[in-house]
């Protein structure tokens, strides 16, 4: 595991605007029109803070989410929504699920089409969310990507394909495949010219934190010291830490960006420390598909690079850990089924924790008896394969 400390600054306030409060609102108050909304539970690990010598270790439980074994349709959802609420000149608290599926809704907008790239959880997302509004979907994912992914998402209704592409590759194939038949891309990274449709993303994501701010103070828990959160491209990362920042101020937690080593872009670019992006190109093995993304979303980076602490770059080792510490719980805690990509910030936590060679991080980053800890657990068993063979060892 590598890891890059960070200077922070002030995050651009353009990016912020798709975190602040009142974008919280707008995403929950959509959201909570969709039948079926739940929180996903934020489930307390004594036991598991214990050991790891903490006093408090938190794990959002995003397994739960519609049905769909991860957090992606929170965004996918409602950039949709807004897209289609822009044209029906819907506003405000008239974006609502049943003002997007009434009969005249669909007879002004006709028969759209969806498209987008994925590495399977967005897609399915997208999927599902154009399902549920009564479009059509169209997903690419990138060679390597689990058969059962793919099934999931064709499921679902959409027109979906394993490419012979990188992740980055696809993004491109669906941009451009968008542009040739007129379908609308609903991509979760930006880049110059195309922004709109990824903050609204960032935006959906924000319903996330909102509800880890309510459950904590309904709990009358104090907020949390350090959070850990894992970034493929970072839209995910971003919109909790600029909504954390905007909640909380001063006493925003201290906060660790996890990626695997195999496609570190965000790291790279932290470290590099030049103004530049730092993409990762090539073949990216690693298990945690999710965050094998090479290129950072520049909507993101405007919010990570000025306030995230601390970057890391970790191996497969650490996905596999947390997985196992979730699934095998200690004590009386409960049990999580965390996929590759959504356990790995508790893997990292417990490796600066407990291994003799990240002491000085430990320390660096305040991590002690003391600290109350947040980690998100952004998908469930979405490879069960996979899952069961690393829960085994």
């Amino acid at each position: 595991m590598n890891y890059c400390l960070n200077h922070t600054t002030q995050p651009k306030s353009a990016a912020l605007a798709h975190t602040d409060q009142e974008a919280v609102e707008r995403a929950m108050a959509f959201h909570r029109t969709i039948p079926g909304y739940q929180p996903t539970p934020l489930v307390s690990l004594p036991a598991l803070a214990r050991e790891l010598g903490v006093d408090k270790l938190w794990v959002k439980d995003e397994s739960k989410r519609f049905g769909l074994n991860a957090f992606k349709a929170l965004g996918g959802s409602y950039a949709i929504a807004r897209w289609m609420g822009e044209r029906l000149g819907l506003t405000g608290d008239q974006l609502t699920f049943p003002a997007l599926t009434a009969p005249e809704a669909r007879e002004r907008l006709g028969a759209v089409t969806f498209v987008t790239a994925t590495d399977g959880n967005h897609g399915r997302g997208v999927a599902w969310a154009a399902r549920e509004l009564g479009q059509q979907a169209v997903v690419y994912l990138p060679k390597g990507s689990a058969r059962e992914r793919l099934e999931n998402i064709r499921a679902l209704g959409a027109q979906a394909e394993i490419t012979d592409l990188s992740y980055d590759d696809a993004v491109r194939l669906a941009a451009r495949k968008g542009e040739e038949n007129g379908w609308v891309l609903i991509q979760d990274t930006a880049w110059p010219g195309y922004e709109e449709i990824p903050g609204w993303i960032m935006e959906g994501y924000t319903t996330l934190a909102g509800e880890i701010f309510d459950q904590l103070a309904q709990a009358g828990e104090e907020p949390p010291t350090h959070l850990f959160l894992q970034a493929g491209v970072g839209s995910f990362a971003a919109s909790v830490l600029g909504s954390a920042l905007c909640r909380w101020g001063k006493g925003c937690p201290v906060t660790v960006i996890v990626e695997p080593d195999q496609a570190d872009c965000l790291y790279r670019t932290a470290k590099a420390a030049d103004g530049q992006m730092h993409p990762v190109t090539g073949e990216m093995h690693s298990m945690m598909a999710g965050l094998c993304c090479g290129e950072p979303c520049t909507l993101a980076w405007d919010i990570l690079g000025p306030c995230a602490d601390a970057f890391l770059s970790c191996s497969d080792d650490y996905a596999a850990l947390g997985m196992r510490l979730l699934g095998k719980p200690r004590g009386s805690d409960p049990a999580i089924v965390s996929g590759e990509s959504g356990a790995v910030g508790v893997g990292t936590l417990a490796g600066i924790l407990q291994e003799e060679e990240f002491h000085d991080l430990c320390w660096t980053l305040g991590l002690d008896e003391r600290s109350r800890v947040l980690c998100i657990s952004t998908e469930g068993d979405t490879d069960r394969t996979n899952y069961q063979k690393i829960l085994s060892t």
